[in-house]
């Protein structure tokens, strides 16, 4: 009875720890909430792996990864901070890539109020404009550096409304709270075209390339649910979900 008792044990165990390894802690930029939670799915479905993600802006997470938060693998909305943290010896050596290049885009809830060319911002007839904050969230910079470019910021500086990521700051715009707003076409778009209200599709030559790196953590180093993660990210079902959000590969 102790022999049968101890194999059940060992079996618990054995179990236990297997689905630890299936299993992948990951921090995910904001503006890749609706691609990743797609990109879960298949992941589950094609390797048995599960994905456990947690959402926030670039800046907020580096914080909390170098004060020891349990993230295996970070999906960041830059290139800049994985490669600080791989300087800073908090990565898996050879382990960052770029896994998609973001797009900016102005939008409003409301339909026809923004433009194809963007010439709202320049009427200046509006009241709130959302950005997220620049200091934490890459997409947030790049907005002011488009306003920047347009000679808008000083006309613009008491109309921001500023949220902690991107997506603070869509709902901003999605709940009227701001007329328009810059936000991560990602968020507005599905399938090769914008689902929702109206938008201005930003000029690439208007801000610095947004690309977004991954890297695996030093947390993540004895996954493989997290090597498992990374490779199916740079394959051809993972490339197809990305794309169909808006991004460049």
């Amino acid at each position: 009875m102790k022999f049968t008792t101890s194999l059940l044990a060992l079996a618990a165990a054995v179990a236990l720890n297997g689905a630890q390894a299936d299993e992948v802690q990951v921090a995910v930029a904001a503006n890749f909430t609706a691609p990743i939670q797609a990109i879960a799915k298949d992941f589950e479905k094609d390797t048995g792996h599960k994905l456990v993600a947690a959402y926030g802006a670039t800046g907020q997470f580096y914080t909390q990864i170098k004060n020891g938060a349990p993230f295996e693998v970070f999906l960041a909305a830059d290139d800049s901070t994985p490669a600080k943290l791989e300087s800073e010896k908090e990565t898996v050596a050879g382990s960052r890539f770029t896994y998609a290049v973001g797009t900016l885009a102005l939008w409003s809830a409301k339909p026809g109020y923004v433009d194809a060319k963007g010439e709202v911002l320049k009427a200046n007839q509006y009241q709130h404009l959302s950005i997220a904050n620049p200091k934490a969230a890459p997409y947030g910079l790049a907005a002011t550096q488009v306003l920047e470019k347009l000679k808008l910021t000083d006309a613009t500086k008491a109309k921001l409304v500023e949220g902690q990521n991107i997506t603070q700051a869509f709902q901003f715009v999605s709940t009227g709270n701001a007329e328009l707003g810059f936000v991560a076409l990602s968020q507005i778009y599905k399938d090769g075209k914008v689902t929702g209200g109206s938008a201005w599709i930003v000029p690439a030559e208007l801000h610095d390339p947004i690309k977004q790196d991954a890297v695996i953590l030093n947390k993540g180093k004895d996954n493989p649910a997290a090597k498992a993660l990374v490779e199916y990210l740079k394959g051809p079902k993972a490339a197809a979900t990305i794309k169909s959000f808006g991004y460049e590969l």
